[in-house]
């Protein structure tokens, strides 16, 4: 009897330790092999950031600028906001200013157009929205994007912002493809005089669906993107700008690179950057961005979705060297799949719960998906009809509402207050900032989707490392350990999870060292190291020529986009078409 009780105690002692050693795993980072090199992080201020500039008081409008576009750490060394580095304008296309003649019955999805049917342009338009343009530009946000949703109405073949049924084309007039092109490239250069750094002008959106009803939008086919697209890079060559073009933000990830998938607008990829494709083929202009946006609607809701068709879009890019830009998600479409760690349905789950699986789709976008930049959609809604948080970062209460549902004008003003969905997407684009880079991540321990998830990125200069660690299930240890490196200078802790909004978690950390990793949460590493801890980077002056060279600093912040002639590059890291350089 004895024997069987120490036989037992020293099970129990074993199993103790297998759950112990399974329960840590063992991360190796090579910051050496590299990935994408990250753009930005974003959010579109489509189209409620209006009413909010115009109608919310002064005190709420900060505070969510703040949120949104700071940088900076509060005393106890909490960041103050989630640090944008791309914001998203939406150009209206004149609903607004057609009322309840629009066929729009939701104000809230109307836009004002700053040209008007006598060729006209007013600037003092969409003054709510412009407020939070200037805010972002004040903080430092890095990028700002113009993306139309609609041609003007005074453009289009009904004019109206939105499409007759049984249109299989754009709604906008043949002889009208150089005057649409003509007005974003203006509105771009407004802007670009008045400060601000548009990198980028996206013409359509969505253009598989057909956009009835409900809010701006067209339908558009392969061929009439093509032609768009023409105009396009013609009227920005004449305006003198650097602003690049983006397509097509497909409605799902397969219309990239499947025949079938959609109505219109299929396997665009090919269309676009096959040159065997004559009428589509636009791969060859000057101000075409090498990269293709789309939206991570409608494959979400399985863990085999989330890997395969994000590895596929990749494979597909690669194939034409271009980037991959993740544009546009919020939680649409049916609940995920409880075999992908989701709740049986959106009644059950929680906010946090929704949040902590948009970090686990973010890091699916990032790791299987190679996605170079990543917005949510949209910044800010009203909380409706048991949706919870599923389609804003920020919540907008009317006036008078006071619980998390609000039904309201907001017209008439009311208030603004973050979530967990805010800070989970901070814990990504606080601190990954643009210029960073993906670098390998490898556990001991295959990666379960429902269970811990890791990625790596690396500053510019090859002295910083940010790891962010989605939790989908239970808490377990990491031990940390960089390649060739014993020690770091700092290493700082931020965590989101239901009680912690990307919290500075106070403690001391060594690479080496277990690190316990809550359940259901998002962590974010920052370590900081006094040498680059890089190796393998090309010196530049090895290099025949660089062309239109970026350089950044610690933080990813800008400093340099203007350098042409390799002689004039002084010591530093430089980045040329996603690859790395150093001058030393």
């Amino acid at each position: 009897m004895r024997k069987n009780i120490l036989f037992g105690l020293l099970s129990s002692m074993l199993m103790a330790g297998n759950v112990q050693a399974q329960s840590t795993y063992n991360v190796t980072i090579n910051p050496s092999k590299s990935y994408q090199t990250i753009v930005d992080f974003g959010a579109s201020d489509c189209w409620t950031a209006d009413f909010v500039g115009k109608y919310f008081s002064t005190s709420e409008k900060e505070k969510s600028a703040k949120w949104l576009f700071s940088q900076s750490f509060d005393a106890n060394g909490n960041p103050e906001g989630i640090g944008l580095s791309m914001w998203r304008v939406n150009l209206g296309a004149g609903s607004a200013e057609q009322g309840a003649n629009s066929g729009i019955e939701d104000e809230t999805r109307r836009g004002y157009c700053y040209l008007d049917a006598k060729g006209s342009y007013d600037w003092t338009k969409s003054a709510g929205k412009q407020y939070f343009m200037q805010q972002a530009k004040q903080y430092g946000v890095d990028h700002f994007l113009l993306f139309s949703n609609s041609a003007p109405v005074h453009f289009t073949k009904n004019g109206k912002a939105y499409t007759n049924a049984g249109e299989k084309d754009c709604n906008l007039n043949d002889n009208r493809f150089g005057d649409f092109a003509d007005f974003l490239t203006t509105t771009a250069k407004h802007f670009i005089d008045e400060g601000y750094n548009i990198t980028m002008i996206d013409p359509v959106n969505e253009p598989q669906y057909d956009w009835t009803s409900g809010q701006e939008g067209s339908p558009w086919s392969n061929e009439s993107i093509a032609k768009l697209a023409r105009e396009l890079n013609t009227s920005i060559t004449k305006q003198g700008i650097s602003a690049k073009i983006l397509l097509p933000e497909a409605c799902q990830w397969k219309a990239l690179y499947m025949d079938g998938t959609e109505k219109r607008a299929n396997n665009q990829i090919e269309a676009f950057f096959n040159a065997e494709h004559v009428q589509t083929y636009i791969g060859n202009l000057e101000h075409l961005q090498k990269a293709v946006a789309g939206h991570s609607y409608w494959t979400f809701g399985t863990n085999e979705d989330l890997k395969n068709v994000r590895e596929a879009v990749t494979k597909k890019a690669e194939e034409y060297g271009l980037d991959v830009y993740q544009t546009e998600w919020s939680m649409l479409d049916k609940e995920p799949s409880t075999t992908a760690g989701f709740p049986s349905s959106y009644d059950a789950a929680s906010y946090s719960d929704i949040a902590l699986y948009m970090g686990k789709l973010i890091h699916c976008d990032l790791t299987f998906g190679n996605m170079a930049s990543w917005s949510y959609w949209t910044t800010f809604a009203q909380e409706k009809w048991g949706q919870k948080n599923r389609f804003y970062l920020l919540r907008m209460n009317a006036k008078g509402d006071n619980d998390h549902e609000s039904y309201g004008d907001i017209k008439q003003g009311g208030t603004i207050s973050d979530n967990e969905n805010l800070w989970v997407l901070g814990n990504f684009s606080r601190f990954i900032r643009p210029g960073y880079q993906r670098v390998d991540h490898a556990t001991d321990q295959a990666e379960s989707l429902n269970k811990l998830m890791g990625s790596a990125y690396l500053s510019p200069d090859g002295k910083r490392l940010v790891i962010v660690y989605v939790n989908m299930g239970s808490a377990t240890g990491v031990k940390i350990n960089v390649n060739g490196q014993s020690n770091a200078k700092d290493i700082h802790l931020y965590r989101t999870s239901a009680t912690e909004n990307l919290k500075n978690i106070v403690g001391t950390y060594a690479l080496g060292n277990r690190i316990m990793i809550p359940a259901k949460s998002v962590n974010t590493f920052v370590v900081d190291f006094e040498d680059t801890i890089t190796s393998g980077i090309a010196n530049v002056k090895t290099e025949s020529s660089v062309k239109d060279a970026r350089i950044y600093n610690i933080n990813g912040q800008l400093v340099n986009t203007k350098v042409q002639d390799i002689n004039t590059l002084h010591k530093g890291v430089y980045i040329q078409n996603g690859k790395k350089f150093i001058v030393k």
